[in-house]
């Protein structure tokens, strides 16, 4: 809930889009190729291959090789509507002679947050500069990590950002026919986080990178409830505290992200819809399953289905199978929230805009005092040339007496999902390496 924000205890800033200063002079790429290398000694060991020039400073750079020889690399910047902006992101599983660019820049599109009693709605992001409650986190909250320092803009410098390692059980497993062999992997995931508070909320903003390739982004909200939102008229929350005389107001959050991806280095990735549709048998046949794939050539916005899915796929990349790189949007829970335009799709492609940076009360100016400030109305029918891809995922707050006190973290988010990225799981050990398309 949020303390008086409908009084508003908090007042919105100047609507222009403030991106932070924070990113760093460019680190100097290679050295001098005039001086000879030195005879290499007989028998040495091969010279390790050089480092991939560096996209950003060190103060803004993570880095991290996790198990099984994948190296994840990107940087960062932080916004004051949006918070943690991660940019350049680039993936380099073992094998792969360079860097494979996946994202030119993810962040927070929105928190659209609706009572469900109609006497409040709010759009955390810019209505509350989202990016001003960073909070401080101490070392057990970035356990095996690092804590780096952000400047937040008419802040000053919090030490609000975590980058750490996190297990998260099998990356794989597999056993042989005689059951004499069993390969399998505990696998190990970056992780960088933040700690937003608005009001009594405090939302945490979380990306994932697995060694497989896979990226899962997710926002956790916790804090506590607002006993200002308690109303025993309500009639649409639920009784918090003894008896049926407060209650909580329910509402909603609906959370979006922004995405510019960039695969291969390419902003001019493609969209494709894929939708199976599966016939019951006939007498004593067995079902089949018919999967169509529709390229989507004009900006979109798309409703998630049964079996249906999306994957941004590369404009100039392939594996070594000599497959097109794509990365599929895998949409976790949700509850669709209906009551506005903006929040009735599950996701939405659109050109890319620099002024289109939130998916509903859009703070940039567009160039028009009448420019739609939603990104339904940023459908309309274009060409599809450099997408950007919204991805929206609603949770249904209707608060418990579990809730208080301090209240439990509740996830909602998506993942996406390599497909065709490499020519096999970037993890396979090597006496499998010879299993590809067939044993």
């Amino acid at each position: 809930m949020h303390l008086n924000r409908a009084s508003g205890a908090r007042k919105r800033a100047a609507a222009t889009l403030a991106v932070a200063a924070l990113m760093g002079s460019l680190a100097a790429a290679g050295g001098s190729a005039a001086t000879a290398a030195p005879k290499a000694a007989p028998n040495a060991a091969p010279a390790a291959p050089a480092p991939p020039p560096a996209d950003c400073s060190a103060a803004y750079r993570i880095e991290q090789k996790l198990d099984g020889g994948t190296t994840w690399r990107m940087c960062w910047n932080y916004n004051k509507y949006a918070g943690l902006v991660l940019e350049k992101v680039s993936y380099q599983p073992k094998g792969e002679p360079k860097p494979i660019r996946v994202l030119t820049s993810g962040k927070l599109g929105q928190v659209h947050v609706p009572y469900d009693n109609g006497g409040a709605e709010f759009d955390d992001l810019t209505d509350y500069d989202f990016g001003l409650g960073l909070q401080d986190l101490k070392p057990t909250e970035c356990p095996g990590g690092t804590i780096k320092t952000v400047r937040v803009p008419e802040t000053g410098n919090v030490k609000g950002l975590c980058a750490t390692t996190r297990a998260r059980g099998h990356a794989y497993r597999l056993a042989n026919d005689e059951g004499t062999k069993v390969w399998q992997a505990q696998g190990k995931d970056l992780l960088v986080y933040t700690v937003n508070k608005v009001s009594w909320y405090e939302y945490i903003t979380e990306w994932r990178f697995s060694s497989d390739g896979t990226i899962s982004a997710n926002v956790g909200a916790t804090g506590s409830l607002s006993p200002e939102d308690y109303d025993a008229t309500d009639g649409r929350g639920w009784p918090i505290g003894k008896g049926a005389r407060d209650y909580a107001t329910s509402h909603s959050h609906n959370v979006f992200w922004r995405l510019n991806f960039g695969l291969d280095g390419s902003s001019k990735n493609r969209i494709e819809q894929y939708d199976s549709k599966v016939t019951p048998p006939a007498g004593n046949g067995k079902p089949t399953t018919k999967t169509t794939r529709t390229p989507i050539a004009k900006e979109l916005a798309g409703d998630a289905k049964n079996m249906r899915w999306w994957r941004v796929v590369s404009a100039t990349g392939k594996n070594k199978d000599g497959h097109a790189r794509s990365y599929e949007i895998v949409p976790g829970a949700t509850n669709k929230h209906p009551g506005r335009s903006f929040t009735q799709h599950d996701v939405y492609f659109t050109n890319y805009r620099k002024c289109e940076q939130f998916a509903s009360n859009n703070i940039s100016s567009c160039g028009s005092a009448n420019a739609p400030r939603s990104v339904d109305k940023w459908v309309n029918g274009e060409d599809l040339k450099n997408p950007v891809t919204w991805v929206n995922i609603g949770f249904h707050h209707i608060a418990r007496d579990e809730d208080q006190q301090p209240m439990p973290v509740h996830w909602q988010g998506f993942q996406l999902a390599p497909r065709d990225v490499t020519a096999m799981n970037p993890l396979t050990p090597a006496d499998l390496a010879g299993q590809n398309g067939h044993y």
